[in-house]
Parts: C-alpha cells; sequence; structure tokens
C-alpha cells in the first residue's frame, strides 16, 4: 500500500496496479530518513530506471516528469504496454505530487 506507516518503511506500491505487467505505480518520500524519491524530478526523458522485484528485473524508459494535483491519481490507470509510474510530493507544495511515468525499454 501507500499509506504513511507503509511509507515509513520504503516504497509503497499502489496495490490497484499491476505487480508486474502493465502500469505498476509507487509512490515513496523524498526527504527524511526514507529519502527514497529525493531526487526524481531531476530525471530527464530518456533516463533509465531500473525494477528488481521478486518476479524479475526489467528496464524503463522515462517518458514524463510532470507536476501533478496531489489528487489527480491518472497516473494509477491500467494500461495496455509495460510501464512504471512513480509519486512522491513536491516540496513546500503539499497539493502537488511528482509523477514521473516510464514505459519498458
Amino acid at each position: 500500500g501507500t499509506d504513511s506507516k507503509t511509507l515509513a518503511k520504503g516504497a509503497g506500491h499502489f496495490e490497484e496496479t499491476s505487480i508486474w505487467r502493465g502500469n505498476i505505480a509507487v509512490a515513496a518520500h523524498n526527504r527524511g530518513t526514507n529519502n527514497h524519491f529525493g531526487k526524481i524530478h531531476t530525471l530527464e526523458l530518456g533516463d533509465e530506471i531500473t525494477l528488481t522485484t521478486k518476479l524479475g528485473t526489467r528496464a524503463y524508459e522515462v517518458v514524463s516528469v510532470q507536476k501533478v494535483l496531489e489528487t489527480d491519481t491518472s497516473g494509477t490507470a491500467a494500461t495496455s504496454d509495460d510501464r512504471l509510474t512513480l509519486y512522491t510530493c513536491v516540496r513546500d507544495q503539499r497539493e502537488y505530487r511528482w509523477c514521473v511515468t516510464a514505459v519498458a525499454k
């Protein structure tokens, strides 16, 4: 999940999204002791992200880095392609989140 207790331990998985095929959506903190996504807003188009799970390892290419409203959960929608969507807060802008989308290579 992505509740506060889970994010205090590390990255959390949006449970309504895929764990391997389709859209995998993950959230994490970007400051403090669990600074897992501290620099995701500095990713650029074409950068590579590697995800490793118990199901395997997959490389993704960043296709979007954007600031979205905290209520915008469109990045968690199911997709027919394999993609990774990452969410984290925007520093000092409580109503926004960074949303990074990357597609499987």
